[in-house]
């Protein structure tokens, strides 16, 4: 991956917890790293094909002084989602902020805050077999699209199936996503909850009914363990469910602990 520095950009500025920081201001030095593929810009000398950084500092300093905030942890988030908004060709940003004059009644060269933001692929599961399924369904892709930082990049047909789990119920229509997104799996399982809730999810019985079930299947390669949202669902691999319709949008889609493809979890499965 090519990378784009800027380094050292000084800004001043009102950001801080205490309200000398908030009125009189202070200094902010300001580094950014890209991540992205310049070899067509560089090959065609094409600025269009590569980030502008004289455009993206002005930016950039513009962003940084239009709200106070009260943590430079904030100011770093916002500046990186910024960026990757901005300009689709960055796959990653890292931002590095230091404060050389924070207010700590000691002597420091500067206090500093850094933090790495990349754009993510991420497939969702979506099942319901109660009331208006397809309705169901499509609100929830519907409301997921309106998530800020997510962007529904690909979707394969519903399909309907049997009840897995527990077969002492309707049949189900399910279907697979495929997004693009800035958000974290945490910050995503979060998002999806809500919208489960929204569309009078309500967790009663294991595998059980429900209006609307949304489920992270993939996540770029990432494995974790995390108590609040596992991926890859540990359960991908036995669902024909899921796995007909993400072979669908993405066949080659690699299981990162299984080391096999999309296509190939499904031609095992149903052998």
């Amino acid at each position: 991956m090519d990378k784009v520095y800027l380094k050292d950009i000084e800004i001043f500025a009102n950001h801080g917890v205490f309200k000398e920081e908030k009125v009189l201001g202070q200094k902010f030095i300001l580094s950014l790293e890209l991540s992205l593929d310049f070899k067509e810009s560089a090959v065609n000398n094409d600025l269009t094909k590569s980030v502008h950084y004289g455009e993206l500092c002005h930016k950039v300093e513009k962003l940084f002084q239009e709200e106070s905030c009260d943590l430079i942890e904030t100011v770093v988030d916002k500046i990186a989602k910024f960026v990757l908004e901005e300009y689709k060709i960055v796959k990653e940003v890292k931002v590095l902020l230091k404060k050389p004059w924070a207010p700590i009644n000691r002597h420091l060269d500067y206090a500093a805050v850094e933090t790495s933001r990349k754009r993510s692929i991420a497939y969702i599961a979506l099942g319901s077999n109660i009331g208006d399924k397809k309705k169901y369904i499509e609100d929830a892709i519907v409301k997921i699209a309106k998530v800020k930082y997510v962007e529904v990049i690909k979707e394969a047909e519903i399909i309907d199936t049997k009840p897995w789990g527990y077969e002492e119920q309707d049949d189900f229509l399910n279907t697979v996503i495929g997004v693009e997104t800035l958000l974290t799996p945490q910050e995503l399982m979060k998002e999806l909850l809500s919208i489960e809730k929204e569309l009078d999810r309500v967790r009663e019985l294991r595998w059980g009914p429900r209006t609307i079930d949304l489920d992270i299947i993939l996540f770029d390669n990432i494995v974790s363990n995390d108590d609040f949202v596992i991926i890859p669902h540990p359960q991908m691999h036995l669902r024909e469910f899921v796995l007909e319709p993400l072979n669908q949008i993405a066949p080659y889609a690699l299981h990162p602990l299984m080391n096999k493809r999309v296509f190939e979890l499904l031609s095992d499965l149903k052998r």
